[in-house]
């Protein structure tokens, strides 16, 4: 066959450009078809990304919206300048309280009562010295190498003892100086000295809180005392200039002493802000489905979505969740968003706010409110709480039967109420292990006590233990004189809940033991047999049913019948989950913009099927000009040879 690029040789007229205008023209329509038809579908794809992103947009804001929490805004204020007040959103409520800050917590202060000559060559001595800070006791070694006032102060420093030491220049010699890290009189510093024989000095650092006056060898500068504040009149004793857990949702930072009116007040405006946030999410989602989908009557055009079902259908499911009536409060004062000031705008499709109905209805009906947008349980037993509930929970209402009641586990000891029914020595110690989780070491001071004399104290070392407050764990210590007997019990219910006494230093009178682990709560819901795990009794998700997730708090009251709990699924959660549906592998984005990504790989499936055609075209082609070049071009050569013998036949006839 010949080549293209030989093509015409013998005609002139079959050339290789005549044959690529005709692939080109056979090969355009087609072409033309395809690309648009790229260019639709890739504009499509656009269309529902930028539709997916701005429904994916609304679901943050619906969410925030979505817990009880959402619905309370708090803001403290403090009418004098000596605390200052910080709120918890989710545990406070309206009040007002007296505050007296009588005294502030202090770090103790110490320095030695003897003045050195040198800070860098004098020996103090050597052996060993031992802090002890709270529940802490650090061994520090003075040898040659640090037996000097800095070389002390150096290895207190380096030892995280919980004390920082420095030395000073008095103008007639040196000073040891001691701070204790954190204040109150749990952290006070006790000093205790081993020296090595002949190297005997390091005594002259010793120093008993108990008896801060008893042994001259260090002066105590400053006290360590306990921040006292009185709200309403009670007094409460802190270690730090912190207070929390004494009024639920507020943490009140002493800065000096004084006397406070705090106010904790209802934040209506913050709370209406969240709503705002969501209702300019949902008129952003609205703005992108019109600039998506509209329809210019005087151009006669629409968008690239104009008359899409799939957007009908976002529009009618978001629709239907944001105005109908939430089910369980068909009764209530606020059954839907119309109610507290959310309506529609019937020519645009957005949401209207009027902040100050949302404000009000807040105020008057917070209970409906919280229950228009976030999911609530409302028990009819005061000691039944609701806690969650599950994806799979429907709205309803649930009966609730308590076949045990969950108990926190303890240790009990007999001990008598005489005076030296438990003997402490010094250097004592006490290792608790809590829920079998943390351990808590602590010591009081020494001395006989009885049963309830050391109950006072123990309770005491243990509520200003760091390890149980970092763990947020806690052990109550109490004594019964009529049954002599002295108890340690968990601050938590359940079978993980229990307390035992590990071991123990210096101490007559008690013993170790592991404590009996607590129970947690068994019974039903909705007549299914439901799991417990301390006083929350819960139906897992997988569990059936329509109470499958529900989870409730059994706080106290007997076995037995506990009424009901009806469980309302609010606005956000609808939303959130009508939007999760629409934005799932399932759903009308995923679904829709599935089949487009299958139309461009047709589409370019059809590209192949059309090279390979033309390229079968072309062939075809360059043999029928090659057979037609190759007949003409033997044409032409017997015209030619024609042509030469008549002319070669002209001068004979001329002759003739």
């Amino acid at each position: 066959m010949a080549s293209i690029s030989s093509l015409g040789i013998g005609s002139g007229v079959l050339t290789s450009d005549l044959v690529d205008q005709l692939v080109a023209a056979e090969r355009r329509p087609t072409e033309v078809r395809l690309d648009q038809r790229t260019e639709r579908t890739e504009a499509l794809i656009s269309a529902y990304g930028k539709l997916r992103s701005a429904v994916t947009e609304l679901r943050l804001p619906m969410r925030q919206l979505g817990s009880a929490d959402a619905m309370k805004s708090f803001s403290a204020t403090s009418s004098g300048s000596n605390i200052d007040v910080s709120v918890d959103a989710s545990k406070a409520a309206r009040g007002s309280y007296s505050v007296d800050v009588v005294g502030l917590a202090e770090s103790q202060a110490l320095a030695s009562t003897e003045t050195f000559a040198d800070r860098d060559a004098t020996s103090i001595g050597r052996g060993t010295m031992t802090l002890q800070v709270g529940d802490k006791t650090t061994n520090i070694t003075i040898d040659s190498s640090n037996d000097t006032l800095q070389g002390l102060a150096n290895a207190i420093n380096e030892a995280n003892a919980g004390v920082s030491a420095g030395v000073i220049d008095t103008g007639d010699g040196f000073r040891l100086t001691l701070s204790a890290d954190d204040t109150g009189t749990a952290n006070a510093v006790k000093i205790t000295a081993s020296e090595e024989v002949g190297a005997e000095g390091l005594a002259r650092f010793a120093f008993d809180p108990a008896d801060p006056e008893g042994n001259p060898a260090m002066e105590q500068t400053i006290a360590a005392t306990d921040a006292q504040m009185k709200i309403n009149g009670v007094l409460i004793t802190r270690s730090t200039n912190t207070i929390e857990n004494v009024v639920d949702g507020l943490t009140f930072n002493l800065t000096d002493t004084g006397t406070s009116t705090v106010k904790v007040e209802q934040d209506t405006a913050a709370v209406a802000e969240r709503v705002q946030a969501f209702v300019d999410k949902f008129n952003e989602l609205q703005g992108t489905i019109r600039e998506l989908s509209s329809f210019d009557s005087e151009t006669g055009r629409g968008s690239i979505l104009t008359g899409d079902s799939t957007v009908r259908n976002i529009q009618n499911q978001l629709k239907r969740v944001l105005t109908d009536v939430i089910p369980g409060l068909e009764g209530a004062n606020v059954r839907s968003l119309a109610d507290v000031g959310i309506g529609t705008d019937f020519r645009t499709g957005e949401l209207q706010f009027d902040s100050q109905k949302f404000q009000q209805q807040l105020r008057e009906n917070p209970d409906d409110v919280t229950a228009l947008f976030a999911e609530q349980g409302r028990t009819s037993d005061s000691q039944v709480e609701f806690v969650r509930s599950g994806s799979n929970t429907r709205p309803g209402d649930y009966s609730i039967n308590v076949t045990q009641m969950a108990t926190r586990g303890s240790l009990n000891y007999s001990v008598p109420n005489t005076a030296d029914a438990i003997e402490v020595q010094a250097d004592n110690s006490f290792t608790f292990r809590v829920d079998g989780e943390t351990t808590a070491t602590v010591s009081i001071a020494a001395g006989n006590y009885s049963g309830a004399d050391f109950a006072a104290a123990i309770q005491e070392a243990l509520r200003n233990n760091s390890a149980l407050s970092a763990a947020g764990r806690s052990v109550q210590v109490g004594y019964d004189a009529t049954e002599e007997g002295l108890t340690f019990t968990s601050n938590r219910f359940g079978s993980d809940s229990n307390v035992s006494l590990t071991s123990l230093n210096n101490v007559t009178g008690l013993n170790t033991a592991t404590g009996t682990a607590g129970q947690d709560v068994q019974g039903t819901i909705n007549g299914q047999t439901a799991q417990g795990d301390g006083q929350v009794l819960f139906l897992a998700n997988s569990a059936g049913g329509d109470a499958a997730g529900l989870q409730v708090r059994i706080t106290g009251g007997d076995v037995g019948n506990r009424g009901s709990v009806k469980f309302i699924e609010g606005v956000s959660e609808r939303a959130v989950d009508a939007i999760t549906s629409i934005l799932g592998a399932d759903g009308a984005l995923s679904s829709r913009t599935d089949a487009l990504n299958r139309d461009l790989e047709r589409i370019q499936e059809d590209r192949i099927k059309l090279d390979l055609r033309i390229e079968s075209y072309q062939e075809r082609l360059v043999k029928q000009f090659s057979a037609a070049d190759s007949l003409i071009s033997q044409l032409n050569n017997t015209r030619d040879y024609v042509t030469q013998q008549l002319a070669a036949l002209a001068p004979n006839r001329q002759n003739d």
